[in-house]
């Protein structure tokens, strides 16, 4: 996807280059972005495949310089200077699973069990994450266990007794989100002119509440919602047509750049 958008971007115009290769010398902090990447993506297989190419890469390198030690240690998919541990590799398998079910199988229930397996360290947090699927549950069921194919009787009542089951434990912390949810009872069957509206009929319900469990499960690894490495190449790539109009300048004018760690033109200000 990059390499299209930067294809379109430049078009028949060459990509810019640089004399200095300031990334040749950390290959091992790529090859761990890279990895890292593929695990958060859910291409466990490709990241597998890329982790193994990796470590015959360096047992070669290690083999030509004769250390036979190092030979060992480069063939292992241990590697911590380049590998995620096997337990975060897991961790992320099992935001997969669960992403899955409530993705492809509106199948909320592994969600709201990995939420309150882990309720303390969300609380601390300030999460609303476990709130935010137990509501969309009780909307789930209030439509009969479909995905908003219009309520039914059935679906009211197993909302109704979801409701008195489980949103005691949200109180006092949600009384009014409680309040709306079970007030919606008493618009049934014209709930879309009732002011409940836009909670029972929510298209974005569902990826909302999918990127709240992404963001939620990888603050607990220590890790920010999107890929470091997706974020450092968009912002890359948006940054590019600056600086290749700079670097025709400074070749039609024969100057060069030559302050360290900075960059020549005032472009983005990240704050933290």
């Amino acid at each position: 996807m990059l390499t299209t958008s930067l294809s379109q971007l430049f078009k028949d115009r060459p990509l810019p280059s640089t004399e200095h290769d300031v990334l040749s010398s950390q290959e091992h902090l790529i090859n761990r972005a890279i990895a890292m990447h593929l695990l958060r993506e859910g291409q466990f297989s490709v990241a597998s495949e890329f982790l193994n190419e990796m470590a015959q890469k360096k047992a070669m390198k290690k083999q030509q310089e004769g250390d036979i030690e190092a030979i060992d240690n480069a063939a292992s998919l241990l590697d911590l200077d380049e590998v995620p541990p096997g337990e975060v590799r897991q961790q992320f398998h099992t935001m997969y699973h669960i992403l899955h079910e409530l993705k492809e199988n509106n199948n909320l229930l592994p969600a709201i069990q990995w939420s309150r397996e882990n309720k303390e360290a969300l609380e601390a947090r300030g999460s609303n994450l476990e709130f935010e699927l137990c509501r969309l549950q009780f909307v789930w069921l209030f439509y009969g266990g479909q995905h908003q194919q219009g309520p039914s009787p059935g679906g009211r009542q197993a909302a109704l007794e979801y409701g008195r089951r489980e949103f005691h434990t949200f109180l006092p912390r949600y009384l009014r989100e409680v309040q709306q949810l079970m007030g919606a009872m008493a618009f049934c069957p014209n709930l879309r002119d009732s002011p409940y509206n836009h909670i029972f009929n929510n298209p974005s319900a569902w990826s909302d509440v999918a990127h709240s469990f992404t963001r939620e499960f990888c603050s607990l690894l220590g890790l920010s919602a999107d890929s470091p490495l997706y974020v450092a190449a968009t912002a890359g790539a948006i940054a590019l047509p600056t600086l290749l109009k700079l670097q025709t300048i400074m070749k039609a004018k024969r100057t060069e750049w030559t302050t360290e760690n900075e960059l020549p033109v005032s472009y983005l200000d990240w704050h933290a």
